[in-house]
């Protein structure tokens, strides 16, 4: 697959729509090739702000996205959105509507959209999401936007690759509390209580006010702000004052930023050899016929699963 990465570089849409393509193939030769280019470009990366957006269903993630995207175009940005569809664990398809749910963001040429199905993942973010955000990086996106697919183990995945994290609540504190975990508050950065209008206004400020406590009480070394704020996407309001916030925080906290980076880095390197590994062992057709052999044992109870697992890694790493 030819890319052209003098117009990846230049910001041409179809030249990192193709290397994106590039990115999340599962062929062995187009994988090599991406991870060539993105040694490439990886100079060129790094300069945007990562913003994780998270929250339940329902909650009016991509009309807030839409409408902080607006605002930052509007600003002279250029923005990426990386939506994480679910995929189906039966067909493997995905829905991959966020270019519908996201029409007028779509219609901007400083707007990319991507979305990216799961591909089973259970943490809700794509496998490849790290590398198709440096590819952004390299093209000149100023902001990279990750929406995740809901809330629970996605939040500790979309975390551990942004800058910033936030989630989005709807008003009503009590009920929130019972359908997310605890973890949550340990994890994200701001908590927006989103759909803060009409008769809503009161309990959104009841609910920001009962997050406002909760964060107080919290300090970890991941954690980079402590904010809690209200705001109604569809009505535009909040989304100003959120941006605000966010560019407060990332400059005045660059070292951790930095730091927080290379963590994420150290992360990212663990897991991307537990993937290779996981590949390896498909690949093998004689591990797979003996993995077949040495379950129906452990089935019969003939041999112990510390015995097999010992056999498995010697036809491993003696082929």
């Amino acid at each position: 697959m030819q890319i052209d990465i003098q117009k990846l570089k230049s910001g041409n849409i179809r030249s990192l729509s193709k290397f994106i393509t590039l990115i999340e193939s599962k062929k062995a030769e187009h994988q090599k090739e991406a991870q060539s280019l993105l040694n490439e470009i990886l100079p060129l990366t790094g300069k945007s702000i990562r913003i994780g957006i998270s929250g339940t269903p329902g909650v009016g993630k991509s009309t807030f996205i839409e409408s902080l995207g607006l605002h930052l175009i509007n600003k002279g940005l250029k923005v990426a959105v990386l939506a994480i569809d679910p995929s189906s664990p039966l067909s493997g398809g995905s829905l991959l509507g966020d270019k519908t749910r996201m029409e007028k963001l779509a219609q901007e040429k400083n707007a990319f959209i991507r979305p990216t199905p799961s591909s089973g993942n259970l943490g809700g973010v794509a496998l490849k999401t790290r590398e198709v955000m440096l590819a952004c990086e390299a093209a000149g996106y100023d902001v990279v936007l990750i929406e995740t697919v809901g809330v629970g183990q996605s939040e500790y995945d979309v975390a551990n690759i942004v800058d910033l994290f936030t989630v989005l609540l709807l008003p009503g504190g009590g009920d929130e509390l019972q359908g997310i975990k605890k973890g949550i508050i340990e994890l994200c950065d701001n908590i927006v209580i989103n759909k803060a209008d009409g008769d809503n206004k009161q309990k959104a400020h009841d609910t920001m006010v009962q997050y406002k406590s909760a964060l107080g009480v919290i300090k970890t070394e991941q954690k980079i702000g402590a904010n809690v704020m209200m705001a109604s996407a569809l009505e535009n309001k909040g989304v100003t004052e959120y941006w605000e916030l966010i560019e407060k925080i990332y400059q005045e906290n660059q070292e951790k930023i930095q730091l927080k980076r290379k963590r994420q880095n150290q992360d990212w390197l663990k897991k991307l050899f537990n993937e290779l590994l996981e590949n390896k062992v498909r690949a093998n057709p004689s591990l797979q016929s003996e993995w077949t052999k040495l379950n129906d044992n452990i089935l019969n109870e003939v041999e112990t699963p510390l015995s097999a697992a010992n056999k498995l890694i010697h036809i491993l790493f003696n082929n």
